[in-house]
């Protein structure tokens, strides 16, 4: 049996008010829509940081040692966006290297279209038919800008979706059982991003609905509920983020039932591009009971269309989906949004003017405590230490060479220290940082993000998460480090 095991949800905690957007530019175009929110990526936030968030939430059952996603036991890490941070460099290498998972991990990046990410889960699962493929993790994420004013600042949101993929035997409890797909590609451009632009150009709505939706849609799935054996009129719950428009018209001309279409979301986070099909797929999934056929389409530049049936482990807590979206606050200031989006330059200031260069020798020799957040344990005590290195800090210890790698990202810390710092330069001020103690010993000295002014304590327990430490604009590069979040500010839940 090729089936989901289980399934992790990553939404951005910011959520701008539509209505924010309508009021900034009530002068220009008084008709934007002002209903709901949408989420969005904080500054130190990108697809990239998004996708690795979606990735812990589906593997933090895989636990070894008491320390929640320590050993991430995947052969494959499939890794699709329409924005990755870098163009020539692996994006789901430094994924992997960020949980931890290098070295005989294969990293595969997809992209070119907003359905890499049904077409990278549809690969996955047709590798699965040899029984050699090992267990597979799919993540999808976009964090795709707009033009102010335009149409797709409010219908866009950002966030991710992974699913972790395997074979298992007849009878297993499993998220989802795999039943068949297909696919087909065609040069169709509803819309279209060239090299080097920020911005999509998108083409009319109803021409795209009745050219597109209309006349390719057929072509695979029908083959995908053929491969299945499954009748159009026996499905349960449909994925596709498509207008209410384009589902009445698909539910006719296939032949489904109405009222069978999962919310695509466009009240409460937008549409975030690869990502979106997944994000509705772990939402189809915590309200589908066992046995349910679920049928998912992803569509861009062609359609993919997957079939599954809800095994035991779907419900309500099938996914973090629920948990992810009620973490949200919303974010009123639209030029903060403007500008943690780098839509609207601001002045810096003096402190704001540093050169961010990368020692890339240093970053390569420190990789594992930098990007991994790994420490050490001594094996003579057992002390744990942040970093690990030659000499264990324990002073009844002092043991030489004894260090053994302990990860620490999935460890229970709480706050020891902080400071808010109102003249050090951040684009969110202020600066909050301050030593976190680990439940398993040791402390370290980090950055604090995701909280307002006023909501850090001494004695809070927090989470940690992969951010953005800075970027390096002269040379384009990007820096990641590891950040702590208060968890009573901003809690996420784990997947199943």
């Amino acid at each position: 049996m090729r089936a989901l095991l289980s399934a992790g949800v990553y939404l951005p905690r910011a959520r701008l008010p539509r209505s924010s957007i309508a009021a900034g530019h009530a002068w220009f175009n008084p008709n934007l829509p002002k209903g709901g929110e949408r989420s969005y990526a904080a500054w130190d936030e990108d697809s990239l940081t998004l996708a690795v968030e979606a990735v812990r939430a589906c593997t933090a059952d895989v636990a070894a040692e008491g320390v929640a996603g320590s050993h991430r036991q995947f052969g494959v890490l499939a890794f699709a966006s329409t924005t990755f941070p870098f163009a020539d460099r692996s994006n789901a290498g430094l994924v992997a290297a960020a949980l931890g998972r290098e070295g005989a991990l294969q990293a595969r990046d997809h992209g070119g279209s907003l359905r890499a990410g049904t077409s990278a889960l549809l690969a996955a699962l047709q590798a699965l038919a040899d029984p050699a493929c090992p267990e597979t993790v799919v993540v999808a994420s976009d964090a795709r800008n707009a033009k102010p004013a335009s149409p797709q600042e409010s219908q866009f949101g950002h966030g991710a979706a992974a699913f972790r993929l395997g074979r298992a035997p007849d009878g297993t409890a499993v998220l989802a059982e795999y039943l068949g797909g297909a696919a087909v590609t065609a040069d169709f451009v509803d819309h279209h991003r060239s090299d080097g632009e920020d911005f999509d150009y998108t083409l009319e709505e109803r021409w795209v609905r009745d050219e597109a939706w209309g006349k390719l849609l057929p072509g695979a799935v029908v083959p995908a509920l053929s491969a299945a054996g499954i009748a159009a009129s026996a499905i349960d719950h449909c994925v596709v983020n498509a207008p209410a428009a384009a589902q009445k018209k698909l539910a006719a001309q296939l032949g489904l039932r109405e009222g069978i279409f999962v919310d695509t979301l466009g009240k409460t986070v937008g549409d975030t591009g690869t990502a979106q099909p997944l994000v509705l797929l772990a939402a189809a999934l915590e309200k589908a009971t066992p046995g349910a056929l679920l049928l998912l389409i992803g569509f861009g530049q062609g359609i993919d269309a997957l079939v599954f049936r809800a095994g035991a482990l779907a419900g309500t807590a099938a996914s973090n989906f629920s948990a992810a979206l009620a973490a949200g606050r919303q974010e009123p200031s639209y030029t903060r949004y403007l500008a943690h989006q780098g839509l609207l330059e601001m002045e810096l200031g003096m402190r704001g003017e540093r050169d961010n260069r990368t020692a890339q020798s240093v970053a390569w020799r420190k990789r594992r405590t930098v990007t991994a957040l790994i420490g050490g344990k001594c094996r003579d005590c057992s002390t744990v230490q942040y970093p690990l290195t030659r000499a264990c800090v324990n002073p009844d210890c002092r043991a030489f060479d004894t260090q053994e790698e302990f990860p620490l990202a999935d460890c229970p810390a709480k706050v020891k220290t902080f400071t808010e710092d109102w003249l050090a330069f951040t684009p969110a001020p202020p600066l909050v940082y301050g030593n976190v103690t680990f439940a398993a010993g040791g402390n370290a000295f980090i950055e604090f993000t995701d909280a307002a002014p006023g909501e850090t304590m001494v004695g809070q327990p927090v989470r940690f998460v992969f951010r953005l430490k800075d970027r390096d604009a002269l040379r384009g590069f990007h820096r990641y480090f590891w950040k702590a979040v208060p968890v009573s500010v901003h809690a996420h839940g784990e997947g199943n």
